[in-house]
This record gives structure tokens, C-alpha cells and sequence, in this order.
């Protein structure tokens, strides 16, 4: 009975990797039948535990042991041994058991050695959190995470956004990299709408994105469809985070969400002991830390850049709020910085406004020197609609004085 993992490993090496089926049962240490029965399924193998009672299962931590220090060990020497600590069982059982087992631990093994080399590849991910936290003005957003996974060390960084949009992948991915340490060789994506251009054959990266990439000196490795086993790290990393780091935890803020998050992986995540790396993650980390690329000395600039019509009233609608800008602009056509916490106005290449963004639906933000420009302004429009104008009358001796006219 093979595992899910062997189902996963024999397909991304088949269809990801192009390996043919006689390497990839060599590689796996499994038949090219085999090889060829899970290539046929669609889904993964159902996982079944063997009956209970067997002379063997006082054995199988041993066994574990044996194979985790040798993969191959031949199941001759391992009965040897199994015999000195009191196994009594016939060979065949043995056989049974590590025909189920073995492959799993041959695959670990060259899954950590040979496919991810340190440096060499990333995985990043969306994660759908399910939860939503205040925005401010009694209002709540859905909070959605970009996880970037680094399958060597298993180390993991997360970044967290109020949508899945190229906007915000961008600076999740830069953010990502940044709490990494540096930038892998590659990374691995799926054909997000958010990263892949939808229906591009062969498919690109999105502009801002095919720049991004490029800034960095990182390879993209587009997934093809319907292919998840390809960042099965990303996948189980997000499974993880679920599992421990959710779980009775509220947040004031996305703010405080990664805060928290970026607190607990340093304290709990990084040092737990990966079975698959075979050392504490923080350690494994410091190692893959020494093949990354250092990031640019000038980080690439990821704010979104937009180009929109002042309003009559004096402001602007960016993402479904509006942003105050100086009285006397309206119809004016001003350009628009969008980062995650600020929006910066400028016209003709000069800074005019400058706010806090705000995540609250339908929100208008003023700032308190528009304010009062705006509400001079109505005032003397009111005072000339009602000719409620106070004109000084001048001293006309002056200009006789001037002229020299004596009167």
C-alpha cells in the first residue's frame, strides 16, 4: 500500500520534472508497475492501517530507525537485528511492512538531497485565513495571507492582505522575501488571476509582476493547472499555520495579525524540529540563508499607480474611499501612489496630498488643512451669492495729494 506522498512524488516527477517512468521507480525505489498504476490515478491513494495485533507493531519504532539511518537496508539485516530485541515474527511479515514503508522514507530522503537544493527554489502561496478582523469606524475586513515557503530548511514567511489582487501579491511577495533573508533562485506559483495573466498561452506573469520577478532576479515557475502536488511544501506549511498558529488566537488589527504571526514563527516555528530536514528549522534556515541572493540594494518599488479625475468637492476615489486633495482642483487629473498604509496625491510631479490609507467601505478622509481651505472657500462663495460683501472705501485725498491738485 503506497502513501499520498508516493502518489504526489511519482506524478511531480513524471509530469513536472519529465523523468521517465524507469527513472522515476529507480529514483523512488518502487516497480515501473507501480509507477505506472499511480500515474493512473486521479486522486490520492486512501491511506488504510494494517489490522492490529501484529507480532511486528512492538517493532515498528525500530524499524523506523533502521530506515530512517538507511533507506535500502535489505529486510535480511534488518530481521538481524529485530531478532536480538525479541521479534519472533517470520520474514514475510517484515517484507509486507517495508514494502508499505520503505518508499516513503527513500522518497524523504531524496527529496531533501536532491530536489531542493538550498537557495535554489521557493513556493508562495495564497491563504485563506476564513476570519476577519476591524478595519476601525465599526467596520471588518476578510484577511487573506501570501505564505512563502522555502522547502529546503522548511523555513516560511507570511504577509497578510485584505484582498487577492496583483496589487497586493506584489508587496506580499517583496515582504515575504524580505522576512526570508534574500531571494531564492526560483519560485514557485500557481496560475492565480492574481499572478498569471487568465488564458495566456504560454502563460506570463502580469506586468507589474513580469518587472517585480525581474528586480529580483528570480525565476518564475509557473504550475500548470489543476497541479498542487507541484508546491506540496506551500501546501502543507498552510496546513500547519491552520493547525498551530490559528487556534484560539483573536487579533485587534491586520497589523497585530502579523505582528503575532511574525512573534510566533520565530518562537515556535523556526524551532521545532522538521522530521523531513532532520534538524531544527532555525538551523536548517541559517544554513539555506548563505545560497540566497541578497536583495537589491534599492528594494523595488511595488506601490500601485493610478491616474484619476479630481471631484467637484475637492477629493478623490481610490479603492472605494475618498482622499481629500487642496480646494480649487476640481476636474483635474492627479496621479495616485497606492501602498499598503499611505496614498500619496501628486499633480504635475508635485506631492499635493498625502493620507493614512483607510480600509473602511465608503470611508472619506480629510485632511484638517483642507478642511479648513474647503470651508473658507464655501464661506466666500456664500458672501458673493448674497453680495454679503464688505468693500472699504477709499481715501481719494491720497491720490489728490499725488496729482499735486490743491482743492
Amino acid at each position: 500500500m503506497y502513501q499520498v506522498q508516493d502518489w504526489a512524488e511519482v506524478h511531480r516527477l513524471f509530469s513536472r520534472e519529465g523523468w521517465s517512468k524507469a527513472e522515476v521507480a529507480e529514483k523512488l525505489g518502487m516497480s515501473r508497475n507501480t509507477v505506472s498504476r499511480l500515474l493512473t490515478l486521479s486522486e490520492p491513494p486512501s491511506y488504510q492501517r494494517p489490522g492490529s495485533g501484529s507480532l511486528l507493531d512492538p517493532f515498528k519504532t525500530s524499524i523506523a530507525a533502521m530506515l530512517d539511518q538507511n533507506p535500502k537496508v535489505p529486510a535480511t539485516v534488518m530481521l538481524e537485528r529485530l531478532r536480538r530485541e525479541g521479534f519472533r515474527g517470520q520474514i514475510t511479515i517484515l517484507r509486507d511492512w517495508l514494502a508499505e514503508v520503505r518508499p516513503s522514507f527513500v522518497q524523504a530522503r531524496s527529496f531533501q538531497r536532491t530536489t531542493y537544493l538550498p537557495g535554489e527554489l521557493g513556493q508562495a502561496d495564497w491563504w485563506q485565513l476564513g476570519i476577519s478582523v476591524p478595519v476601525g469606524k465599526g467596520a471588518w475586513r476578510e484577511v487573506f495571507g501570501l505564505v512563502a515557503t522555502l522547502p529546503h530548511s522548511a523555513a516560511h514567511a507570511a504577509v497578510f492582505t485584505f484582498s487577492k489582487q496583483v496589487s497586493d501579491f506584489a508587496p506580499a511577495l517583496l515582504g515575504c522575501v524580505q522576512r526570508l533573508g534574500g531571494v531564492p533562485e526560483g519560485m514557485v506559483v500557481d496560475r492565480d488571476s492574481a499572478i498569471v495573466i487568465p488564458h495566456s498561452r504560454p502563460p506570463r506573469l502580469h506586468l507589474e509582476l513580469a518587472v517585480l520577478f525581474g528586480e529580483l532576479r528570480m525565476r518564475a515557475v509557473i504550475l500548470r493547472p489543476r497541479h498542487p502536488q507541484g508546491k506540496g511544501q506551500g501546501e502543507r506549511t498552510i496546513g500547519y499555520l491552520e493547525t498551530s498558529f490559528l487556534p484560539l488566537r483573536t487579533f485587534a488589527s491586520v497589523e497585530d495579525l502579523q505582528a503575532q504571526h511574525d512573534r510566533w514563527a520565530g518562537e515556535v516555528a523556526f524551532q521545532r524540529h522538521h522530521r523531513r530536514v532532520g534538524a531544527k528549522v532555525a538551523d536548517a534556515w541559517a544554513v539555506e540563508r548563505g545560497f540566497l541572493h541578497p536583495l537589491p540594494k534599492t528594494l523595488p518599488d511595488v506601490d500601485r499607480r493610478l491616474e484619476v479625475r479630481v471631484a467637484k468637492d475637492g477629493f478623490v476615489r481610490v479603492a472605494d474611499v475618498d482622499y481629500s486633495v487642496p480646494p480649487g482642483l476640481g476636474g483635474r487629473r492627479v496621479g495616485v501612489a497606492l501602498s499598503w498604509n499611505e496614498v500619496v496625491i501628486s499633480l504635475e510631479g508635485q506631492v499635493i496630498s498625502r493620507h493614512r490609507r483607510s480600509y473602511v467601505p465608503a470611508d472619506v478622509v480629510l485632511a484638517p488643512a483642507h478642511a479648513r481651505a474647503l470651508r473658507q472657500a464655501r464661506q466666500a462663495a456664500g458672501r458673493l451669492q448674497t453680495a454679503d460683501v464688505v468693500v472699504s472705501q477709499p481715501d481719494l485725498s491720497t491720490y489728490d495729494r499725488l496729482l499735486g491738485v490743491d482743492r
